[in-house]
């Protein structure tokens, strides 16, 4: 809501953008909410954000504080669910979000209202196939629904994800989403019992209960975007058992060098999850520790396209560098009830390439 509130604000503090305010509203009235709640949400909308301008500077920042909030919500969510530990700076994120909030829908209107005016400039077509045309805004709509998707599962989180892994989830985003909207306006046609009870103010509960079922699809969407190179892959989730992320590790860092004494120059995660057998997502924390410790880099390289995933190199040599760090990273951190058992397994005097060795 204060999202939606802000982008509309900015659309009304300017004249010239009226015409996009409206395509917008309209986009908004049709594709994302049942027709059911659209018109009494929107007239609200649009009354607090006519308002913006005369809520004063303490309450425009709040609410400007409210609506980065969400986004900020909604990009922990996502990177919650690539496992992803390394977070953004702060200021590159508010800045970026703040991008989103202001650009993209202006893009999205301008869009709207050539549509529609190369539609109403062409009425003798227009009406010749009335049901063409319905289609092709259906299909405008859908698309445009994806590919908003697309992007946020593609460029919110902090990992690479391939724009084939974020348009199977945001594909997956679009399908459901019509299908809960005519659900939702089915159940409402059928079931009038919202009315019944709730009266003038039946619009609250139904929007609530909107609000919960797209975040819902939209977080079904990134797990399915998040597991798409698992599921490609055809490997599975290993339990977590006592020790797995130190093996996990022991794994890794024996791929790595095996790769570097081929002379391959590092292996990409895809290609590390697929030689190990197991799922990319679970060798992120691990790959976060073995960061942590600088024996392991992500090479990012300069592509031809924009997906181009970073290979992974070893940075240590296993001969010359002592077992302890990783020990105390995944394995067992230095206590006083452990130290007996520390020295007396000799992890001080181990080598990487001994815990290496096959």
């Amino acid at each position: 809501m204060p999202l939606v509130t802000v982008t509309l604000a900015i659309f009304s503090a300017f004249p010239m953008f009226a015409s996009f305010q409206a395509a917008l509203e309209k986009y908004l009235l049709q594709a994302l909410v049942p027709e059911a709640i659209a018109r009494p949400v929107l007239k609200s909308l649009t009354m607090f954000a006519g308002k913006a301008r005369t809520i004063g500077t303490a309450g425009l920042v709040v609410l400007t504080v409210s609506a980065l909030a969400l986004v900020l919500t909604i990009d922990r969510t996502l990177n919650r669910i690539w496992r992803v530990r390394e977070k953004r700076p702060f200021g590159q994120r508010v800045l970026v979000y703040w991008a989103c909030i202001t650009l993209g829908p202006l893009v999205a209107g301008v869009s709207l209202t050539l549509a529609s005016y190369a539609l109403s400039a062409s009425q003798g077509w227009a009406q010749g196939l009335p049901g063409g045309v319905g289609l092709l805004l259906d299909v405008l709509e859908f698309a445009l629904l994806a590919a908003t998707m697309a992007g946020l599962f593609h460029y919110v989180p902090n990992a690479p994800v391939r724009w084939a892994h974020a348009w199977a989830g945001a594909i997956f985003v679009a399908v459901a989403m019509e299908l809960a909207k005519r659900g939702l306006a089915w159940y409402l046609k059928e079931v009038p019992s919202f009315s019944a009870i709730y009266g003038a103010f039946a619009t609250l509960p139904i929007l609530l209960l909107w609000i919960y079922l797209v975040w819902v699809v939209v977080l079904l969407g990134a797990v399915v975007a998040a597991y798409a190179p698992s599921l490609a892959m055809r490997v599975v989730r290993r339990p977590e058992t006592p020790g797995l992320r130190f093996e996990l590790a022991l794994a890794m860092l024996a791929e790595l060098d095996t790769a570097r004494r081929a002379g391959l120059g590092g292996l990409t995660l895809p290609q590390l999850a697929a030689r190990l057998r197991i799922d990319p997502l679970q060798l992120e924390p691990v790959l976060h520790r073995l960061r942590g410790i600088d024996w392991v880099a992500r090479l990012h390289e300069a592509g031809p396209h924009d997906d181009d995933e970073p290979r992974l190199v070893l940075l240590c040599e296993p001969e010359a560098t002592a077992a302890t760090p990783l020990v105390d990273a995944l394995l067992l951190a230095p206590g006083e009830a452990s130290g007996a058992f520390r020295r007396a397994a000799g992890f001080e005097r181990m080598t990487l390439t001994q815990l290496l060795s096959r």
